[in-house]
């Protein structure tokens, strides 16, 4: 009896897990050194004056962005990936490229998303609720299909843009997107793109943490980051398209967007929207604030017994009385 109640106590569920939407947002790393010390994990970055360590609270953080020039050593990988903290690695503000996820997660919000995603009129549902949720309180016009939600957002994203450049008195101004040439572009642009690469960093690592599939996207599609650009685009229009506008004259837009938005995010307290915003889309029927919290980690699936406890030798059931 005792044994048992020492390995009930031990063993973990959900509830024990770290919340994604209790952590801080992100920190982003550009030409450190990422590497764990006797103390914890500490970013190093070479001075005149020698090594400088600044030490990084990976498991307040929900996800840490390495930037170019960044390099993390094994062990300070597996403390991060301990810690449930995801790792994103992005491009020169630009891009998303890769995530890493912890490997304690359970499974039931991905197969949620797979359920979804591999039903056609599921998938046609979750993507209107996407539409729906970026039009905020004017919700979207009954019987409108897929192209005419997708041509409404098209106005008024490009509505947004006139009304900001209005305001910032911005003669002219065209979204404009190309790696190749990302010194010639206008302030705005730059710290739009900064913005939002961030913005699907902590989209990213909010996925990877409830266990979800960037790749299997219900708007999106053909990308491995599908799902995050699906989640990132209900944020845009209300945090990182009027940042841009409001750092046109700024010298260093890229930093002073980043720097904007780990403020706004704690403002709007976006990481626990992002994380009830995925659940939402995906399951409206709401309950996910309890859902299995205490139910095991890990199971066996049986078509007609339904879930099973894992860790346990089932042979027996089939008249076996001992093991040769």
């Amino acid at each position: 009896m005792r044994g048992n109640a020492r390995r009930k106590l031990a063993a973990p569920t959900l509830a024990m897990l770290p919340r994604v939407a209790d952590s801080l947002s992100f920190l982003y790393t550009e030409a450190v050194r990422i590497v764990q010390d006797d103390t914890g994990v500490c970013a190093q970055v070479e001075t005149p004056r020698g090594t400088d360590r600044v030490y990084i609270p990976t498991a307040a953080l929900a996800c840490i962005l390495l930037g170019p020039g960044t390099s993390i050593t094994q062990p300070a990988m597996a403390t991060i990936a301990r810690h449930g903290t995801s790792l994103v690695c992005v491009g020169a503000g630009v891009r998303s490229y890769a995530g890493i996820m912890p490997a304690s997660l359970t499974t039931s919000w991905l197969e949620k998303q797979v359920r979804a995603w591999a039903d056609d009129e599921r998938r046609l549902e979750v993507a209107v609720r996407m539409y729906e949720a970026r039009f905020g309180s004017t919700s979207a016009p009954a019987g409108v299909t897929l192209a005419q939600l997708r041509g409404l957002e098209g106005q008024r994203i490009k509505a947004l843009y006139r009304i900001m450049a209005t305001k910032y008195g911005i003669k002219r101004f065209k979204r404009n997107y190309d790696p190749d040439a990302w010194d010639d572009q206008d302030p705005v642009n730059k710290a739009l793109s900064g913005a939002n690469s961030c913005m699907y960093g902590i989209v990213h690592a909010a996925v990877l943490a409830l266990g979800c599939s960037p790749a299997l996207g219900f708007v999106h599609s053909g990308t491995q980051m599908a799902f995050v650009y699906d989640i990132a685009d209900l944020y845009k229009a209300r945090i990182t398209i009027p940042m841009a506008f409001s750092l046109h004259a700024s010298e260093d837009p890229e930093r002073e967007a980043r720097r904007r938005l780990r403020e706004d995010l704690r403002a709007f307290k976006l990481m626990p929207q992002i994380v009830a915003d995925i659940q939402s889309v995906l399951d409206p029927s709401g309950g996910h604030a309890t859902g299995d919290r205490n139910s095991d980690l890990v199971h066996l699936w049986d078509p007609q017994a339904g879930p099973l406890p894992a860790g346990v030798n089932y042979g027996f059931e089939y008249g076996e009385t001992s093991l040769e």
